[in-house]
């Protein structure tokens, strides 16, 4: 299947900033997971048993914004996401990550100027990450970004933008 979209993870400029100080003003809060399987935004993993790992508050959609010129205005929101706490290589692109499925997602479209137009629930059922993707790509021709996030927690997982028309 031929996809429209690139998957992406935070991006490195904004990792470096994030590892500073975060979205909301505040410095990152390191922890030790001690059991391991925290997805990590930075990689696209999940952390190990033991890790040292960062929790720090990320504005995707502002950042995108930041990028492309859009305006958010209310959609713009500020979550908790975890990162590796020093430069761990980060993702390196492809298909959409092993660890990142497994777990109910919802699917949010933005188009170019900012605003939310459409979504799509993921609930474990007969749809996969990418036929859900594909979908609210096919059902949007007007999105320009797709948010994957957490539906327990809202936590945003990953970004994907639109590659072609």
């Amino acid at each position: 299947m031929s996809k429209d979209y690139e998957i992406r993870a935070i991006a490195p400029d904004v990792l470096k900033q994030l590892r500073t100080g975060d979205d909301a003003g505040n410095p990152p809060r390191t922890v030790v997971d001690d059991e391991g399987g925290n997805p990590l935004r930075c990689c696209l993993s999940r952390s190990r048993p033991g890790e040292t790992i960062a929790l720090v508050s990320y504005a995707p959609l502002r950042r995108w914004a930041r990028e492309t010129g859009a305006t958010p205005g209310p959609y713009d929101e500020v979550g908790p996401v975890f990162i590796h706490p020093e430069d761990c290589g980060g993702w390196q692109g492809g298909d959409y990550p092993d660890a990142m499925r497994g777990e109910q997602r919802v699917l949010r479209a933005y188009s170019a100027a900012g605003d939310i137009i459409g979504g799509l629930l993921l609930d474990g059922g007969d749809m996969t990450i990418e036929e859900g993707l594909a979908e609210v790509y096919r059902r949007n021709p007007e999105a320009a970004v797709v948010h994957v996030r957490s539906v327990v927690y809202g936590c945003f997982h990953a970004e994907t933008r639109r590659t072609a028309r």
